[in-house]
């Protein structure tokens, strides 16, 4: 059984519930004072406890996402990193590769012209060689006659660090989202492209060309709009991509937008923080490039280099999250800038999680739409 399964849940529960009325059941029997007896006491007293934090673990994971399988818990996700796919682009087909489809639970309908579709994808990077697993996002109109040679806007949607790509769909409802805000006219049909932004797994890259290692910025910036362009009918132009994350990935998505202003015209971080982190699960990201670790660090990014002309969204609580005075800051340097525009979301109160976005991705939806062009 999987670690995501309803089933291993049920059974922790239900582990914890037997060792529980086991202890009730037997501890007359262990009363004695004997090393026995006292090493009975202790063990089931253990193996409860134990039983009800692997219940809470398991419940916490299925509603956060942070580990996708019992090897990405244990560290043991070795064979899945950076893949050099030498027949991107060649007889195996394009650099991205349909995997298996599915519809938008919740949207009121099966049929992709009423509900939209969700594809299970592998996009392959053909200057980076990266290959990693994602999900598009197709609305209802990409279906539809009418459309047929319409182009849609696109929004790149990250998670955070360590994430699962099926989280997004699952826990945080973009593709539900997105489909009832069109539906009610207060955003643009969009495609969206949901992936985790570590792309070589189980390093948390964030969403830096690591000298010698996994370029991640490019392929996030150049190798996935070209792949995802050349099979969907997205637009063209810059003004056609943004890029929205929580977290990590929201951090990810606002350096894309101030790095990359040609390619995407709008970046939402929510809970982001404004300098990568280097620690353990990132190694050592720069290699002594001082140059890339200044660019990395959008404090210094602003005070440095000329203002992007991109627009930027930034969301914090002012109870409840870690980042909420600097978060204004950054609004108050970037408005310094006369160039780059930027917009906030600011909750009275909301931790770092998933229940928190779920109350802002809906704002950040119709403000990432309203500005995308789909042409």
């Amino acid at each position: 059984m999987g670690l995501t399964s309803d089933k291993t849940l049920a059974l922790a529960v239900l582990s914890a519930l037997l060792l529980f009325v086991g202890t009730v059941w037997l501890w007359p029997r262990l009363a004695r004072r004997d090393w026995r007896a006292v090493s009975g006491r202790v063990g089931l007293l253990l193996a409860t406890q134990a039983a009800l934090f692997a219940c809470l673990g398991i419940a916490a994971n299925q509603a956060f996402g942070f580990y996708a399988s019992w090897a990405d818990l244990f560290g043991r996700e070795t064979d899945q990193g950076v893949v050099v796919d030498h027949a991107a682009g060649g007889a195996g087909g394009g650099p991205l590769q349909v995997v298996a489809t599915s519809r938008v639970h919740g949207a009121g309908g099966s049929r992709p012209g009423t509900a939209g579709q969700i594809e299970q994808v592998d996009i392959a990077g053909r200057t980076t060689h990266i290959t990693t697993p994602a999900y598009v996002y197709l609305p209802p109109e990409y279906f539809q006659p009418q459309y047929r040679t319409r182009t849609f806007p696109a929004a790149v949607v990250l998670t955070g660090y360590p994430g699962t790509a099926r989280s997004l769909v699952d826990k945080l409802h973009y593709p539900r989202t997105a489909q009832q805000l069109a539906k009610d006219g207060r955003m643009q049909p969009m495609i969206l492209v949901m992936l985790r932004p570590t792309v070589a797994p189980p390093r948390d890259t964030e969403c830096v060309d690591v000298p010698r290692g996994p370029q991640a910025e490019t392929f996030l910036a150049k190798d996935l709009p070209e792949a995802v362009t050349a099979h969907y009918r997205v637009g063209k132009k810059p003004g056609s991509w943004g890029v929205i994350g929580d977290s990590t990935g929201g951090y990810c998505a606002l350096k894309l937008a101030m790095h990359h202003p040609g390619v995407y015209a709008a970046g939402a971080g929510l809970s982001a923080y404004y300098k990568a982190p280097v620690d353990p699960t990132t190694g050592d990201l720069y290699q002594g490039d001082g140059r890339l670790r200044d660019r990395a660090n959008l404090w210094w990014l602003l005070g440095h280099e000329p203002a992007p002309q991109t627009s930027l969204l930034v969301t914090s609580s002012k109870i409840g999250e870690t980042n909420y005075k600097d978060t204004l800051k950054f609004i108050a340097r970037v408005q310094a800038t006369n160039r780059t525009r930027i917009s906030s979301i600011i909750l009275d109160s909301g931790g770092h999680n998933f229940n928190t976005w779920r109350r802002e991705i809906p704002a950040t939806l119709q403000w990432i739409s309203g500005r995308l062009s789909d042409r």
